[in-house]
């Protein structure tokens, strides 16, 4: 599939993917592939699903073995002469709609990210004498082998069960554990393929803050606007502060606990969690429930951590951007998981923003992003943004 400037190659196989054969190339409508970090990635082929004979007894599509349940995709797009994976993952599910007349079947093929091998198994399993950023990277060796490099940010919180106190519990699979731990930190987990060909970095870590904004969107700018259209939100009622007692055990003794600042990088002037003049509270109960079903009480240092991990994460949309833009007006693919920044939305809107999900869909007549993009207040830090 090509446009002016764009190739998107679309690989199939069962174990190595390989470029589809023309039948199946000719036949593809649309793709669309969205990357997010609140849960994993996934993936759409929209193909013209017609069979080939009035006396055909199935559709070829249907019988093709490259388009069959959990063989591996991997979705290629070429821009201006730079090769950009957008996804690596395996195939899910199928949807056929019969058409009732001629070209008017279609054959979705949808599917998720490499971390859907690690949804398959539900495993029981301990992790004596670690904390969370140790499990994780205990849970995630096992996937190396298979082209998955492990990315992992330690957590200040360190919270390690003595043998005799027992070991953390995984009773879930792979993938839905590694997100309760991340979830537990203030933290994401997802999966990005690339930067070559069947390799994949599994992030757990926070959401970034840090590091080099891509190409800047540009909106109100006439003929310099690269974004068709975009819409911003403030949800005041978002920021949390956390207040209550902790029972100590090893202090035998209540502990007062208030958290009402953040601990993430700002990326905003105005943080609402210091400028709004109020802000939500949430009880915290310090009593949590292990996966044998006994009560025990946090620790001072683990409820202070799990107490700031919940208002750290209040103040991760409390900005929210959504909006739309031409892969080919803008010049470059907009990636998910990065710094981005904006301008000629005005002060308060300006400014640089984490991308939370990005959608692309390509066709062969234009390639569109759809894109959430999030801060934690208002207020451009700069006058200026990336270029």
């Amino acid at each position: 599939m090509s446009l002016l400037g764009l190739n998107l190659q679309l690989s199939i196989g069962t174990v190595v993917p390989s470029p589809v054969p023309l039948e199946i190339a000719q036949a593809l409508q649309s793709v669309e592939v969205t990357q997010t970090d609140d849960g994993p990635s996934g993936f759409q082929l929209n193909f013209y699903a017609d069979r080939s004979g009035p006396f055909s007894q199935d559709y070829p599509l249907l019988s093709s073995p490259l388009l069959q349940p959990f063989n591996r995709v991997l979705i290629t797009v070429t821009l201006n002469g730079t090769p950009r994976v957008l996804m690596d993952g395996f195939i899910t599910h199928q949807q056929l709609t019969p058409g009732t007349a001629a070209g008017g079947s279609t054959l979705v093929i949808t599917g998720e990210d490499v971390s859907v091998m690690m949804d398959m198994i539900d495993i029981a399993f301990e992790y004596p004498a670690m904390d969370d950023a140790m499990i994780a990277a205990v849970v995630l060796a096992k996937y190396v082998a298979v082209g998955v490099l492990p990315e992992i940010i330690p957590t200040w919180k360190t919270v390690i069960r003595a043998p005799t106190d027992g070991a953390w519990q995984q009773q879930e699979t792979d993938r839905k554990y590694l997100q309760k731990l991340a979830a537990n930190n203030g933290y994401v987990f997802y999966v990005t393929p690339g930067p070559v060909a069947l390799m994949n970095t599994a992030y757990w870590g926070p959401p970034t803050r840090t590091g080099t904004p891509q190409k800047a969107l540009t909106v109100n700018m006439g003929p310099f606007s690269n974004v068709e259209k975009i819409n911003f939100t403030y949800n005041a009622l978002a920021v949390t502060g956390v207040f209550g007692l902790i029972q100590d055990p090893e202090l035998n003794d209540d502990v007062p606990l208030l958290i009402e600042v953040s601990t993430r990088i700002p990326l905003s002037a105005n943080p609402a969690i210091l400028a709004q003049p109020l802000m939500r509270h949430s009880i915290f109960n310090s009593i949590v429930q292990d996966n044998q079903g006994y009560q025990r009480y946090m620790s001072t240092v683990e409820a202070y951590a799990t107490a700031q991990s919940i208002a750290d994460q209040s103040t991760d949309e409390v900005v929210t951007a959504e909006g739309e833009l031409d892969a080919l007006s803008y010049g470059d693919i907009l990636d998910a998981h990065g710094l981005v920044g904006l301008r000629g939305a005005g002060y308060s809107y300006d400014g640089t923003y984490y991308v939370k999900s990005v959608t692309h869909t390509v066709s062969p007549q234009q390639y569109k992003q759809k894109f959430t993009l999030a801060r934690e207040g208002l207020g451009s830090q700069s006058n200026e943004v990336q270029p």
